[in-house]
């Protein structure tokens, strides 16, 4: 890529995307390209090659999704395959139509097969059923890969992939009921914490800069009522219960890695020499309760944990293989430790600096 290059971002204002968005600003490159949903619908064909009719983008970063945790994939299961099959693909066709120099699309390491060994391989791809509370998203993002390399394998055009672990980090989904595992217990453990401090005014603070979610109202309630609200969610000042046994382990990456690694790959490599796609993750993995246990320490809570083993643990354990990326020369420098601790303080500091007459 080229420091002038036109250089379209695909969900700039996600998690990954805006990290990307922001990589790139720190290495110089001057011609960013971004629509938000509302101005650009990438499930609409038309609009979508009007839009690369109009901008001609050289380069891709597809980061655009529907994305949420166990909670939003078991319930929005048509929304998820539909909106993520219609978004890849529009932008991945309507890039091979325009003549888009190199595209990288953004996976999900829920491709795999719930019961795959581990670690995770990128040749584990379809051999096996997949973990059924995301089947869909896993489905849309299996085709999203196949898209990206029949292009490749038909008509020559450099299109690759990335599978990162579970993300997270600066620019995450708070909303209890559609947020992934890190951000959720984050939150969770934040607001036990003020409950234990009867801190109301921060918890008022807190929920409305992101509600609840699940349908509750809180815009008038008394503080009897937001404790009970948060009861509801499984918040109180002493514990926070957690969906599932607490066993299932999870890698994680921070967002700033995995934008480091996408621009890395787009500025290095091509699809030939990258293969189908590649794993990016930490190499690590912890338990949900270790997790929940880093989390506490991070926010210095004085409180315990309950598991609610009557809900969905979902896959067993997510561990990638990330030797491939390794050999091509990249690899994560942000702890898990580091990563909470940066995203606790950067929570409470908006908090405390939420304006007053917003509440």
């Amino acid at each position: 890529m080229d420091k002038k290059s036109i250089i379209y971002i695909a969900g700039h204002r996600g998690l990954v995307g805006s990290a990307i968005y922001s990589q790139l600003q720190r290495s110089g490159y001057e011609n960013l390209v971004t629509r938000t949903s509302s101005e650009l619908d990438l499930r609409n064909q038309q609009a979508t090659n009007d839009f690369f009719e109009q901008e001609r983008p050289e380069y891709v970063f597809l980061c655009a999704a529907k994305v949420g945790g166990i909670v939003a994939n078991s319930t929005y299961r048509a929304d998820f395959i539909y909106d993520n099959i219609m978004i890849a693909s529009n932008v991945i066709h309507t890039a091979w139509k325009y003549g888009v120099k190199k595209l990288l699309n953004l996976g999900s390491s829920c491709i795999y097969p719930k019961f795959a060994p581990q670690p995770l391989r990128e040749e584990y791809l379809l051999t096996g059923e997949l973990e059924p509370t995301n089947e869909p998203y896993a489905i849309a993002k299996i085709a999203a890969i196949k898209l990206c390399s029949n292009y490749y394998q038909q008509y020559g055009a450099n299109f690759m992939s990335l599978m990162p672990s579970n993300l997270y980090g600066h620019n995450d989904n708070f909303n209890l009921e559609t947020s992934h595992v890190v951000p959720a217990l984050i939150r969770k453990v934040i607001l036990a914490k003020y409950l234990q401090q009867n801190d109301m005014e921060t918890l008022r603070r807190d929920i409305a800069m992101y509600s609840l979610g699940f349908g509750i109202q809180t815009d008038t309630l008394s503080d009897h009522g937001i404790r009970h609200a948060l009861a509801e969610v499984g918040i109180r000042d002493n514990q926070v219960t957690i969906w599932g046994s607490g066993t299932p382990r999870r890698e994680l990456l921070h967002a700033d890695d995995m934008a480091q690694a996408a621009v890395y790959f787009m500025e290095k490599y091509s699809a030939a020499e990258t293969g189908e796609f590649i794993n990016c993750g930490s190499g690590i993995d912890y338990t949900i309760r270790e997790l929940a246990e880093l989390i506490r320490e991070a926010v210095h809570w004085q409180g315990k944990f309950a598991f609610d083993a009557s809900k969905p643990d979902g896959t067993p354990r997510k561990l990638l293989d990330i030797s491939h990326a390794r050999h091509l020369g990249w690899q994560p420098s942000i702890s898990l430790q580091q990563g909470i601790a940066d995203i606790v303080q950067q929570y409470t500091h908006s908090l405390e600096n939420y304006p007053a007459n917003n509440v």
